[in-house]
């Protein structure tokens, strides 16, 4: 009988097992690994941002002024939550985070509006 080298990952005859330090694959990982359908990809936040502006712009459109712009800003950026969650659960992640992006901007720009007005007139706009 002739003697050959073990294979990777068992002992040779007589020697004691080795347990690999791991900064080079020793096999097959011991769980399988699981990749998602929908991968975040930046196609994906660009349309989602994209979409989600539109969505902004078109509902801040029907304000005629800043209490009405604020709250229609205010209800659209909460119905894109709405469908960002709902992306995230059932869809793709990457669409909802510019969704999410987009809204919090969005936000941020109705904040400011309303803050200007309130520092320039002394009197909250929302109501």
């Amino acid at each position: 009988m002739t003697w050959q080298p073990a294979l990777p990952g068992r002992p040779e005859p007589g020697r004691p097992a080795r347990t690999p330090s791991g900064l080079f694959p020793a096999g097959p990982p011991s769980r399988p690994t699981w990749r998602e359908p929908h991968r975040v990809t930046g196609t994906g936040v660009a349309a989602g941002g994209a979409l989600a502006a539109a969505w902004l712009v078109l509902f801040g459109l029907l304000g005629r002024d800043v209490p009405g712009y604020a709250w229609w800003t205010i209800l659209a950026g909460g119905l894109a939550w709405l469908a960002a969650l709902a992306l995230v659960r059932f869809g793709d992640r990457g669409v909802a985070t510019g969704i999410a992006i987009v809204t919090a901007g969005g936000w941020s720009i109705a904040a400011a509006v309303v803050a200007v007005r309130w520092a320039t007139s002394g009197d909250w706009p929302l109501w």
